[in-house]
């Protein structure tokens, strides 16, 4: 029986060449002469350091051209408050990847919703669609494509 999974995945070593690229834009641009600018990656975050809330937003814009360039979706950055202590503002943003369980249970009960003839099943952080022919697997991907999800979906292990 044809199947495949959903998955929502980020290569973490672009992730880590955009954020090593954006330090060194950071570094040579003049109106960030003086600061203490940066950009520090840890697997599951990215810390952005600098001298106060603006700065930070002008990183974050750097960090995200970089990021599309790498052909990372932003979709998948989770970013948190900007913590200004008066010398240094810092921001956490978090690279999502994985399915967590609400939103694997969206996608089922969309899949069941539509009554298309193939059945979805969670297994960890993927969902694994199977069904008796290839189209039916190609609806299942069309409609999840129109769907308004808040991570960004990959279909992978496609078999025949």
């Amino acid at each position: 029986m044809p199947s495949f999974d959903i998955v929502s995945e980020v290569d973490w070593q672009e992730v880590k060449n955009a954020a090593d690229q954006a330090n060194r834009e950071i570094s040579t641009r003049f109106d960030f002469k003086g600061s203490n600018a940066r950009v520090e990656d840890s697997d599951p975050n990215l810390t952005l350091t600098g001298d106060d809330a603006f700065k930070i937003g002008q990183m974050m814009e750097i960090l995200h051209m970089k990021l599309v360039k790498r052909g990372v979706d932003l979709g998948s950055l989770d970013k948190g408050e900007v913590r200004d202590s008066g010398a240094q503002a810092t921001q956490i943003v978090t690279v999502r990847q994985g399915i967590d369980t609400d939103l694997a249970r969206k996608i089922v009960k969309l899949i069941k919703n539509k009554k298309m003839k193939v059945q979805a099943a969670i297994q960890g952080d993927q969902v694994r669609v199977t069904g008796k022919k290839r189209d039916d697997l190609q609806q299942v991907m069309a409609m999840l494509k129109e769907e308004n999800t808040e991570l960004p979906l990959q279909y992978t292990n496609f078999r025949d």
